[in-house]
């Protein structure tokens, strides 16, 4: 955590979530990674290699915000399949939207590929109006083993 120094003043602590809690439990607010601006992205390697069929992106409920409203979930998004992060023939899987008036977790399906992927990236290309920043809570690949 770095610390903040200000003259006179009491140490103040801030602590900043990396972009790993995404794949952990937890969607209280403040469980999340927050980037700034609202577009970024984050690749994932996943345990083994695998056929994807979709994805689920979580926010935390509006009922446990302070004001009742979600402006800085994800709203559209892209992902991407990838061999390694070294590859350069990344497969569109799908581009989806997280609505902010449906549940906190919400499913998506993936564009069929014939091919199993080692990693995902996720690409956030907007939020739902928060002009600062964008929190990402939980996003989940679903699919099945190349074994």
């Amino acid at each position: 955590r770095p610390a903040e120094y200000v003259p006179w003043e009491v140490v103040h602590w801030e602590h900043f979530n990396t972009p790993d809690v995404i794949i952990k439990p937890g969607i209280m607010p403040g469980e999340c990674w927050a980037f700034e601006g609202a577009n970024g992205y984050v690749a994932i390697q996943l345990s083994m290699p695998i056929y994807v069929s979709g994805f689920s992106l979580e926010h935390t409920p509006k009922e446990l915000t302070p004001f009742g409203h979600i402006e800085s979930a994800p709203r559209k998004f892209s992902v991407w399949g990838l061999l390694s992060l070294e590859d350069k023939d990344e497969e569109f899987l799908g581009r989806f939207e997280f609505e902010d008036n449906g549940k906190s977790l919400q499913t998506f399906d993936a564009v069929v590929r014939e091919k199993a992927f080692h990693l995902v990236e996720l690409r956030i290309e907007s939020n739902h109006g928060h002009l600062e920043y964008t929190c990402l809570y939980r996003f989940r690949v679903h699919g099945r083993p190349a074994i």
